[in-house]
């Protein structure tokens, strides 16, 4: 079994960046005049992945040799029917509402850190297939702009003359 305090602290990591990514994303969206939006984006992220501290996803949506097949395979169940930034909540990625896309996005985004992936190329390349996204969908819009609004470039270039 996962030492009680590597779990803790990898479910708070992962609360931690998709906190800070529905914060970001959610203040970059009211500077675009969303905020109604923005603000209850933020809110989600304080909300985030609760459901993990509790009963079987406690138990085994973690790494370690206790964890068997059927057990987690039930977890990732129990969680994905009860938390609104996954698809299968919803029976399906064309029925999310903005809101749940966005903190879905904000996931993504915390999980590709914790990867060390890029999250354009696994959008592309895992989650089109995965999901069943059509990229001609208002989803797949909403995805591209809020991912577009996460990874802006905080740099400003500037010409050296």
């Amino acid at each position: 079994m996962l030492p009680l305090f590597d779990h803790i602290d990898n479910l708070v990591r992962h609360i931690d960046l998709v906190r800070g990514a529905c914060l970001l994303l959610g203040k970059r969206l009211i500077q675009q005049g969303r905020i109604d939006f923005g603000r209850l984006l933020i809110a989600k992220g304080f909300e985030h992945d609760v459901s993990k501290f509790y009963g079987i996803e406690w138990d085994y949506l973690h790494v370690g040799s206790d964890v068997s097949l059927e057990p987690l395979e039930q977890a990732i169940r129990q969680h994905t029917r009860t938390n609104t930034h996954h698809p299968e909540y919803w029976g399906g990625i064309d029925f999310m509402p903005e809101i749940a896309v966005a903190e879905m996005v904000c996931d993504w985004y915390a999980r590709s850190q914790e990867m060390g992936t890029g999250l354009r190329e696994w959008i592309q390349q895992k989650a089109i297939e995965r999901f069943q996204i059509d990229p001609q969908s208002i989803r797949y819009r909403w995805i591209c702009s809020f991912v577009d609004l996460l990874l802006q470039n905080p740099f400003v270039e500037r010409n050296e003359e």
